[in-house]
Order: structure tokens, then sequence, then C-alpha cells
């Protein structure tokens, strides 16, 4: 240990080569922190956008939501359904039947997706996050009502305030008779009251679907007993896992229990592998810069020749030499990359904080990039610089440890 630091101080005081090397040495360190701090801030970015999406989809999706294994629909019936009511950590089962249809408001036509919920949908805490308009209820069986996305009514042009005109919905149906010319024998239509708009800045829902009563949707699709889903709200104080876990346990293989993540799992899986991707990029990008401390340190082999011998011929061992300068190369790197770390969390907490960086779009959801910060990113962007600088040094080591010490003094 203090050879080495022998060592370091010799060279680094020598008015020679000082100038040079030192600054080879900074750049190096320069290189390193750049790339560290660029590692932390896009990692820190694809974080916050994933936690964007998981946030803007719980405005709408269930916590759990069950779907049959195979299949569009699956048969229910009270005494099933209360078996899963009593499930511990079941806070609230709703019943769900969804399919496209056709909608007409005042003559505008569009093909939507109507929802058809049971009474406490809105009990989950649904439209919590976002923009909501109008009435928080779903009418009446005489008179039911309908929430519609914030785009579908845009497109339709629906007016929440004219209580006169009232939202048709077709649904196609087998006619009875295949030589059959009546256009009212190939479809089933109701009418609902829109009262509400919802929003939660996610086109697939602002701009297709309609919130239905169950009762309304089961009628005009006959669906009988039938549901295409099941969406469960999880009690206070329970895990989803757990919950998950008894669910799937209940149900068996014929159903399918679907955590937030996994009822979008594809979308969710395209931001990792983007993630992985940027991080493999810009840590080959920071390897490429660590060549200066491999040029740096094959310098300092050739420069510190003579003094590599005297310690050899002192007794000083390979493998002393090869420690000297890894240890070097360690001290670069790692200088650079804890500056790195430092100056990427501050800019990551700045744009937490005040949100330096604004996405331009006035209809975004968020006004600035979501950037949210996770330690593991900063272990493997750490774990990334060790494995870095000991390829770069170990080369440069290894030859100031074959001086030949008879030739060289």
């Amino acid at each position: 240990m203090n050879l080495s630091f022998f060592i370091a101080s010799r060279y680094f005081r020598s008015k020679k080569k000082r100038n040079f090397i030192t600054i080879l040495s900074r750049i190096s360190m320069i290189g390193v922190a750049v790339g560290t701090m660029a590692l932390v801030i896009v990692m820190s970015v694809f974080n916050g956008l994933e936690d964007l999406i998981r946030g803007i989809f719980a405005g709408f999706d269930a916590e759990l939501k069950i779907e049959a294994a195979a299949g569009k629909s699956f048969m229910t019936n009270e005494e099933w359904l209360d078996s899963i009511k009593t499930i511990e950590g079941v806070a609230i089962l709703t019943e769900v039947i969804e399919d496209n249809a056709l909608l007409d408001y005042n003559g505008n036509q569009m093909i939507g997706r109507i929802k058809g919920v049971s009474d406490n949908f809105l009990d989950q805490e649904r439209f919590s996050r976002g923009y909501f308009w109008g009435d928080t209820t779903l009418g009446t069986a005489l008179n039911p009502a309908a929430i519609l996305g914030r785009g579908v009514g845009f497109f339709l042009s629906v007016n929440l305030d004219n209580v006169n005109v009232p939202l048709k919905i077709y649904y196609p149906k087998a006619p009875r008779s295949a030589a059959s010319i009546d256009p009212s024998q190939f479809y089933e239509s109701a009418v609902l009251d829109p009262v509400a708009y919802f929003s939660i800045g996610e086109r697939q829902f602002d701009d297709e679907y309609v919130i239905a009563p169950l009762f309304f949707v089961r009628d005009l699709l006959k669906y009988g007993e039938k549901r295409t889903s099941l969406e469960v709200k999880v009690a206070k104080g329970y895990s989803i896992t757990e919950v998950q876990k008894r669910l799937k346990a209940h149900l068996g293989d014929d159903f399918l229990v679907k955590n937030a993540d996994e009822q979008h799992a594809g979308l969710i899986r395209t931001v990792q592998m983007e993630k992985l991707f940027v991080f493999l990029t810009l840590t080959f990008i920071l390897a490429i810069a660590s060549f200066n401390i491999f040029f740096s340190l094959s310098m300092l082999a050739i420069e510190k020749k003579k003094d590599i011998a005297v310690l050899k011929a002192m007794g000083a061992p390979e493998k002393l030499i090869r420690r000297i300068f890894l240890k070097q190369g360690a001290l670069i790197a790692f200088s650079g990359a804890v500056i790195g770390l430092v100056l990427g969390y501050m800019v990551c907490w700045l744009q937490q904080t005040f949100g330096l960086v604004s996405l331009g779009i006035s209809s975004a959801v968020v006004d600035a990039y979501p950037v949210k910060m996770i330690w593991s990113d900063f272990f493997y962007i750490s774990i990334a610089m060790i494995g870095i600088t000991f390829f770069a040094s170990s080369r440069p080591a290894w030859i100031a440890s074959q001086v030949d010490t008879v030739k060289e003094i």
C-alpha cells in the first residue's frame, strides 16, 4: 500500500510529464463522470415514464382483473360470485361485460367500446386521477346513464346539458332468417342518457370507452349470466400479490388473475426493454470513454520503467506492481464515477422538484419529463464502472509487471 502511494506521488510530482499525464487523467475522469451522469439521468427518466404509465392506467384499471383463460366470456352464478367475495383481502368485486358497439348521437356515429359495470364500479375509486365532468352515477333502471370518454364525447359532439338527445347504442346480432331484408333484424339497439365525461390522459380509454350499467349491456348483448371479466379492489392493509395468489388458487387454471402491470404487460415490457438497451448502449459508450484510462496507465507504465525496475530489485513482486496500476486506474474511475453519480442525482432531483425540462405539449398529462430515481440503478451503474475499470487497467498493469529489471537498470 505504501509503495503504491510512493509510485503515484513520485509520478505526479514529475516536472517533465506532470502536465500531460495530469491532463490525460483529468480527461479520463471527466469522461467517466459525464458517462455516469448520463446513465443516471436516462435510467431515471425511463423509471419516471414507467411510473407515469402505471399512474395513467391506475385511473381506469382494476387492481386485479379476472378473465377466462380461454374464450371471450365465462358463466357466473350468485354462489360462485359470493365465494370470491369471501376470499380474504377482496374488498369489492365488480362484474363487467365489455364489447365493441356502434355509438350514435344526433346523427354522429363511431365505433366505440361499451363497458357494462355493476353498481359498485365507482366505489373502486375509479377516475380518482385525471379529469371528470358531470354526474357520478349510472342512472336508474328506467333511465340508464352513460359516462363517456372525453374523446368519444368530442367526436360525437355530445351536449351533456341537452337531455332530449340520447346516446344510441347498436350491437350486431345474427338474423332470424338468412333471407331477411329487414335491417332491424341485424342489430340490437337501446338508448342511454350521457351524463358525464372522464379523461385519464390515455387515448386507448378516452377516445373509445363508454361506461354503462351492467343490466343495460347484459340485455343489449344478450349475455345473460355470462361476463367478460371481474374486477377486484383489494382491501386496505392487504398485499395485492397475496390476494392475487389466493384468487388463483381458488379459481384454478380456467381463469387468469392479472395485476395492473400484467393487464398492460406488452407496454410495460417495452419500456423496460428500452431501458435495458439504453443502459447497455451508454455502458458501451462509457467503456469507450474509459480508453483514456488505458492510455494514461500505459504511458505511466512506459515512462516509469526504471522506477518499477528499482522496486522489483528491492524485492517487490509482480503482483504488487499490478496492484499499484490497478489502484491507479480505480482511483481515476472512482473519482469520475462519484462525481457523475452526484451530478446525475442533483439533475434528477432538480427535475423532480422544479420540472426544469418541459415536454412542450400543452395537452400532455404532465408538464415536465417524469423522473424517478431507483437506488438499484445506482448499484448497477457502479458495478458496470468496476468492470470497465478492471478491464481498462488490467493490460497496462500486466505490462508494468513484466518490466525487465536487469535491462532497465
